[in-house]
């Protein structure tokens, strides 16, 4: 980003007997997150010209530190699973897990379970006392945009593996697959989000210049999750009696069709704000939303009685979903802009 405009010339201040000092921008400063007292580091050219950046930030728990838990029995199911994902989310290259007595091999089975879903992270040491994970990914090579793309695509595959359930009637081979890989991408997007919080450099280079954005990410990331949960939802629904779901099913794929389309256009422009759009996506994603409700107002006999319901209900939450993210995406339009021209249609 770069701060132009018509005030780029300062004027050279005394500072103290000796000293002078110039003024930052204020843009420039607020998104770099600097306080007063906050260090700049600066880099001489031999033709004169300075190159300012902030100095590199210290971290209480710095990202890449191994992450150890040690405790005297692991024995409760689920918490290495659970401990293990958080310190991959919040940021940490290894886990080290010690126990004073060996681990249960169900212990174990549900440890290695667990590095599944986590992108990058092996196994790089295995004893009946202690277990050590190791994560591989370098994550200046996973950019926040192109990650919510990723989940576009995978949300897109539920949603057309949901259609084929509707036209075979016979259940899928694919649902557990498709939201694996939906946990991986969500739990590497937030461990982006966490790194970088504490690297100003790691967050320009994945998309979020400004540090302010980082909480708009925080918001995007968090309705992808609720979205990934309904649209998952609706095949899950579906895919539970596919013999039962003739009556209904082709409005329901006229909905699935749609959803698809505005999966597409809200996805785009929250990657690519414009308030044209963004306006646009808004008001057609609640339009589904209404027409999902009317949808299932309509429904009689075998289809309120199969999965043909509820997965048209989850097709409006997920409208709903959609248009809070086409909400965020026109406040990024506006924020990037200061001045607007809208046209109403005639």
């Amino acid at each position: 980003m770069v701060w132009g405009g018509p005030n780029r010339e300062r004027r050279i201040l005394k500072a103290g007997h000796s000293s002078i000092a110039v003024t930052l921008p204020k843009p420039w400063a607020e998104a770099m997150n600097l306080r007063p007292g906050d260090l700049i580091v600066f880099d001489q050219h031999d033709d004169g010209t300075l190159f300012l950046k902030p100095a590199p930030t210290e971290s209480p728990s710095p990202a890449g530190a191994s992450y150890v838990v040690q405790a005297r029995s692991f024995s409760t199911p689920g918490l290495l699973a659970r401990v293990v994902t958080g310190a991959y989310r919040v940021g940490h290259d290894a886990v080290e897990i010690r126990s004073e007595l060996p681990l249960a091999p169900e212990r174990v089975e549900e440890l290695l379970e667990a590095t599944k879903g986590l992108l990058g992270v092996s196994v790089v040491a295995q004893e009946p006392n202690r277990i050590v994970l190791q994560n591989f990914v370098d994550p200046s090579k996973y950019g926040l945009p192109q990650l919510v793309q990723r989940m576009k695509m995978i949300e897109i595959a539920t949603l057309e593996e949901a259609e084929e359930i509707l036209r075979r009637r016979s259940r899928s081979k694919r649902l557990d697959g498709l939201a694996e890989e939906t946990d991986r991408v969500l739990a590497l997007l937030v461990r982006q989000l966490f790194l970088a919080t504490r690297d100003r450099a790691l967050a320009r280079r994945i998309g979020s210049a400004d540090p302010r954005q980082l909480l708009e990410w925080r918001v995007v990331v968090h309705s992808l999750e609720e979205l990934s949960r309904e649209i998952h939802e609706i095949a899950l629904c579906l895919d539970d009696e596919p013999a039962a779901l003739e009556a209904g099913a082709a409005e329901l794929l006229g909905l699935l069709g749609e959803l698809k389309s505005m999966l597409r256009a809200v996805v785009e422009i929250l990657v690519d704000p414009g308030l044209g759009g963004a306006c646009q996506a808004h008001a057609e994603a609640v339009r589904l939303s209404e027409l999902a409700r009317a949808t299932g107002r309509r429904l009689k006999g075998p289809a309120r009685r199969s999965g043909i319901l509820p997965a048209t209900t989850a097709v409006g939450r997920s409208a709903n979903g959609l248009a809070g993210l086409a909400e965020l995406a026109v406040d990024r339009a506006v924020a990037a802009g200061h001045e607007t021209l809208l046209i109403a249609p005639p």
